[in-house]
């Protein structure tokens, strides 16, 4: 069993992430969700993006750093497009993490110190052709941390792990929750 913090994407604090967090418990883990919007969730993903902008980028990486503050060092990072951002973070720096799993996006391992902590395991999952996905980063993100896996899924949808928006696929999500099962399995 790991014990998981799960951060949500541009669009909020979705019922599609409550509801792939809720696999992942299904699967004998515990998953936190931290809600960086207080509660706002938006139906369109440039709304979603709008209000991280007004937000703050730093400070919704600061409202993840707090999320986690209270639970164990000995967990995995997780995050979804936007929520890479403290996920990523909190892998790179905090110590004790013991794993990250970054879906949609990745950001260049520059954003926050330059390496990636020896030991920690790492995958990341976004389409192929997914213009919000950071392909080129991903790939140079593997070619530089030995062992980081990354899994390009067919398509150019992005959030399309999330069974409550219309670019939900079902057929990548699927395979998507069963390797990250599967990367889970070997970590708890």
């Amino acid at each position: 069993m790991a014990e998981i913090v799960l951060f949500h994407h541009e669009q909020g604090l979705t019922s599609g992430v409550l509801a792939f967090a809720d696999e992942l418990r299904a699967g004998g883990h515990v998953v936190h969700t931290p809600d960086l919007y207080d509660g706002r969730t938006f139906t369109e993903f440039t709304d979603g993006i709008g209000h991280a902008d007004e937000i703050g980028f730093g400070t919704l990486i600061e409202r993840g750093r707090l999320a986690a503050e209270d639970l164990p060092a000995d967990v995995v990072y997780a995050g979804l497009s936007l929520g890479v951002m403290p996920a990523q973070m909190l892998a790179q720096r905090r110590p004790g993490a013991t794993g990250a799993l970054l879906l949609h996006s990745c950001v260049p391992l520059s954003e926050f110190g330059g390496t990636w902590p020896h030991g920690v395991p790492v995958q990341i999952h976004t389409m192929d052709h997914d213009e919000w996905g950071d392909v080129d980063i991903a790939h140079e993100f593997v070619e530089t941390v030995e062992g980081a896996e990354l899994f390009l899924y067919p398509g150019d949808q992005h959030l399309f792990t999330d069974s409550s928006l219309p670019v939900y696929d079902e057929s990548a999500a699927t395979v998507l929750r069963k390797r990250v099962l599967e990367f889970l399995a070997t970590i708890g």
